[in-house]
């Protein structure tokens, strides 16, 4: 939260009402992001209360994100009392237009007998699968009027079980031997719909592909692992090539993140046909269950990738250069059985996960709507979520300028989080695509706007300016010394890690 003036009945109310717990972030973009992560790990919503236009406005980017996620979130936001908005005070705004495209349900408050009751639905609506931002308006003077009654309960909304005709459908496609392809999404890259989708793969010819924005997948080692699409077009258009049968299990049609000159906007062969299993509010792990037993695959192994500590070790120098390949490395040989990652990689994201295929088991929180600053912050809600699990949040160094204030609130709360900050000084993803959007040579204006020098950051500094110990590795086996360090202690800690 990060209240003001129209919300000091809630705050207040604090200390009144059991049950809540209340963490201030600076930043209303650090709310938004943290509610997000923790209810992707909980899958259970959590809220945000922002003060009034602006500061839902603050809020936008990450609750965009999380929206694309899916997530559900509760946006409690403050507003003018009622007399008061008639003259046009400096902080009056249209906040139910400002909360409309981030949100799939928003209502203000009419009256105060109805706080209860709205306070359920926004609840509900928040729960309503796949997952909802729900965004509830409150004037000031309905929290210090006397209200109705609260409410009753909200019950968690269950999912619609799929169509027994997208079932059969599904199976008919995979027992005719073409070339197929599942892509999944959502709830199926939890281990119940990874455990269903490899004994199909194994039982099949079937071609398993994973959504590159699901809000959540677990991965490592002794899981199955269906290909996660790459982020740019070509190396997704490859990897799906051939393909005359899509299968979508709670996704969408995949499409390239950004359009390109003379390049069509989906990845899927032309002449592929598309099918729905399960959309994307329906229980798409069930679907794959009884997709497995329909081609008779309910008792087959899935394929698993496995490795040896051995292997991670070999790949590590200890006065090499620090790259994005041995950082994913010292990671697979470091990391506690099930950490949280929280991904914020853009530029070295592929090379870093690609080795992290086979280590310990772990929760991948990737980038979901494309909206910077999210990474932090959603480190910081999945440790509160989950206090008992290590959290390692991968964040590029211009995207964590974006929400530096986490840093703040994982010291104030004591968060079990390890920050890496993949220092190459540079907006390196947006000198990549001039190059793929044929913007022309990068000259020397051009490169001031990619550039994170003159003056550089200082990231161990930055950190422990706000509470947070900071350290710098330059090569692979200082990162790897400072990371086995950080993973082997509670609290939040930073490793600016200088990319060579």
């Amino acid at each position: 939260m990060n209240p003001g003036t129209s919300e000091m009945q809630f705050v207040s109310a604090l200390d009144r009402v059991d049950g809540m717990r209340s963490v201030l972030c600076l930043f209303e973009g650090v709310c938004s992001g943290a509610a997000d992560g923790y209810a992707r790990m909980r899958r259970r919503p959590a809220a945000t209360l922002l003060h009034l236009g602006p500061g839902l406005g603050n809020a936008l980017s990450n609750l965009h994100n999380a929206r694309k996620a899916r997530t559900p979130v509760v946006n409690i936001v403050g507003q003018h009392t009622t007399q008061h908005l008639r003259y046009d005070a400096p902080l009056t705004a249209d906040i139910e237009a400002f909360a409309r495209p981030v949100s799939d349900w928003v209502r203000t408050l009419r009256r105060a007998h109805d706080m209860g009751a709205d306070t359920v639905a926004a609840v509900r609506a928040a729960c309503a699968p796949p997952g909802q931002v729900a965004t509830l308006i409150v004037p000031a003077d309905f929290s210090w009027s006397s209200a109705g009654e609260t409410g009753s309960a909200s019950q968690p909304a269950v999912r619609r079980s799929p169509q027994a005709a997208c079932v059969r459908g599904a199976a008919s496609i995979l027992k005719s031997g073409g070339n197929v392809g599942l892509l999944l999404g959502g709830a199926t890259l939890l281990a119940p719909g990874l455990e269903a989708a490899g004994r199909l793969a194994a039982a099949t010819v079937v071609r398993v592909f994973a959504d590159r924005n699901a809000a959540r997948m677990e991965r490592g080692s002794g899981r199955f692992a269906p290909l996660r699409l790459p982020y740019f077009p070509e190396p997704a258009e490859a990897a799906l090539a051939g393909l005359k049968h899509l299968i979508l299990v709670e996704s969408l049609v995949p499409v390239s993140f950004f359009g390109y000159p003379e390049r069509r906007s989906t990845l899927a062969p032309e002449d592929c046909e598309i099918h729905v299993l399960a959309s994307i509010d329906e229980n798409g792990a069930q679907a794959l269950q009884e997709l497995a037993e329909e081609c008779g695959a309910g008792s087959v192994s899935p394929p698993a990738q496995e490795a040896s500590r051995a292997d991670f070790f070999a790949g590590l120098s200890d006065v090499g250069p620090l790259t994005p390949e041995t950082i994913g490395l010292a990671l697979a040989a470091e990391m506690p059985e099930e950490s949280i990652i929280s991904d914020e990689m853009i530029s070295a994201g592929e090379a870093i996960l690609q080795n992290l295929a086979a280590a310990r088991r772990y929760t991948h929180l990737p980038v979901t709507g494309g909206s910077i600053g999210q990474g932090l912050p959603v480190a910081l809600g999945a440790a509160v979520a989950c206090p008992d699990r290590k959290v390692i949040a991968l964040e590029g160094d211009g995207s964590a300028m974006y929400t530096l204030q986490s840093l703040w609130t994982m010291a104030r709360e004591r968060l079990d989080v390890v920050v890496v900050i993949l220092s190459n000084r540079r907006y390196r993803i947006l000198e990549m695509e001039t190059r793929r959007t044929g913007a022309g040579e990068i000259g020397p204006r051009a490169n001031d706007m990619m550039d994170l020098t003159r003056p550089d950051l200082d990231w161990v500094k930055l950190a422990e300016g706000q509470g947070v110990p900071g350290c710098r590795a330059a090569t692979g086996g200082e990162f790897r010394s400072l990371l086995s360090e950080a993973v082997r202690e509670r609290g939040p800690r930073l490793i600016e890690a200088v990319l060579s």
